[in-house]
């Protein structure tokens, strides 16, 4: 195959990542307004579209196994294609995150601990993610280590929210013996959908790590 077509797919590969990574920003926007909304329809379209990310994600680990089976890449194009598969992945697993949403919409018997702002951590971690694709996109450099300081923050505003579930828990009064288990269930969906939250943060610091070591063969982000 001419090398004009090669570059010609690894700009294709590049611009379908790009898209898989839009799909998915759409899903986990839908799964937290399903969630602030309580939005039964919108959180099964957020559970019945995860099928379109799955096929999304397996064309193109095609593309990627192709691409280093057909033109034994070398150097820089060898870790940009690595990197895109390794890309693709952290992208999938966050929709499966979004899908948990769609399920704790459909779950959640009552509003708890509303000194949380779900929606906040929901916002910072969808322009985390934005932000690394950003950084994938223009192979920046420096987006790699914003995020990755970032990320830092989320995890603060992570655990500040979970210790505010727990406090509001130890201290309500309200609660008969027979709510008792229909409100742990409920805390408990609460504290996954932060920890959910949170894991989403860490696939965006995995999006730029990969990003910094395509770019200069830098693994300092890795983990």
């Amino acid at each position: 195959m001419p090398r004009e077509g090669y570059q010609d797919e690894l700009d294709q590969l590049r611009e379908d990542v790009l898209f898989m990574s839009e799909v998915v920003l759409e899903r986990l926007n839908m799964g937290l307004t399903a969630l602030e909304q309580k939005d039964e329809e919108m959180a099964w379209d957020v559970i019945e579209g995860d099928d379109e990310v799955n096929k999304l994600y397996l064309e193109l680990e095609q593309q990627c196994m192709d691409l280093i089976a057909l033109q034994q890449p070398v150097a820089g194009d060898l870790r940009f294609i690595a990197a895109s598969f390794k890309i693709i992945t952290d992208l999938e697993r966050i929709a499966d995150l979004a899908t948990n949403l769609g399920d704790y919409t459909l779950d959640a018997q009552q509003n708890l601990a509303p000194d949380v702002d779900i929606q906040s951590i929901g916002e910072a971690v969808v322009e985390m993610v934005e932000t690394a694709m950003e950084g994938y996109s223009d192979e920046d450099v420096e987006n790699c280590y914003a995020i990755a300081e970032r990320d830092d923050e989320i995890d603060e505003m992570c655990e500040t929210a979970s210790e505010t579930v727990a406090r509001d828990l130890i201290e309500r009064d309200d609660v008969n013996d027979g709510e008792v288990e229909a409100l742990m269930q409920d805390v408990y969906r609460l504290l996954l959908t932060i920890r959910d939250l949170e894991r989403v943060g860490d696939h965006a610091v995995n999006i730029s790590a990969r990003t910094l070591y395509m770019v200069e063969s830098d693994d300092e982000l890795l983990y």
